[in-house]
């Protein structure tokens, strides 16, 4: 079992971000643009402006970065290949996505009907992120 290659980890991480980034970009401006807007009006909360959008894009890649890592992390017991990218996937999904979209929903923050559509775009979002970001990564002297 070698070490991880942390330079193969950061550029599939990198395009793992872009993917997620791409997908969140769709999901806020084009999917549920005006339902958030409206929702973050009725908590009288202001429309995310471009500070906060660059927090969710540096976010975005950090949690691709992640998922690779994961990936590297899990594949000497899993096997390269997809099944592994999606298994990491899955549990970043799980935890970045799934875990906050219900505590959203039962703190009353969200409707569910908005956090089903962001939850479930996050998922099939992650797995193409982490087929990316998988797809880049290699071991060293492979």
């Amino acid at each position: 079992m070698g070490s991880i290659n942390m330079a193969r980890v950061l550029l599939g991480g990198i395009a793992a971000g872009v993917v997620i980034n791409i997908g969140e970009s769709i999901l806020n401006l084009v999917l549920v643009g005006e339902q958030l807007e409206a929702q973050m009006a009725s908590m009288n909360l202001p429309v995310m402006g471009g500070a906060s959008i660059g927090v969710f894009v540096v976010m975005g890649f950090i949690v691709g970065i992640a998922m690779v890592w994961l990936y590297a992390a899990i594949r000497p017991r899993y096997g390269a290949g997809p099944k592994t990218a999606l298994c990491a996937g899955s549990v970043v999904w799980f935890f970045a996505y799934l875990y906050s979209g219900i505590g959203m929903v039962v703190m009353g923050m969200f409707t569910a009907s908005l956090m089903v559509v962001g939850v479930l775009w996050g998922l099939v979002e992650l797995l193409a992120a982490a087929l990316v970001g998988a797809y880049l990564y290699q071991e060293p002297g492979t």
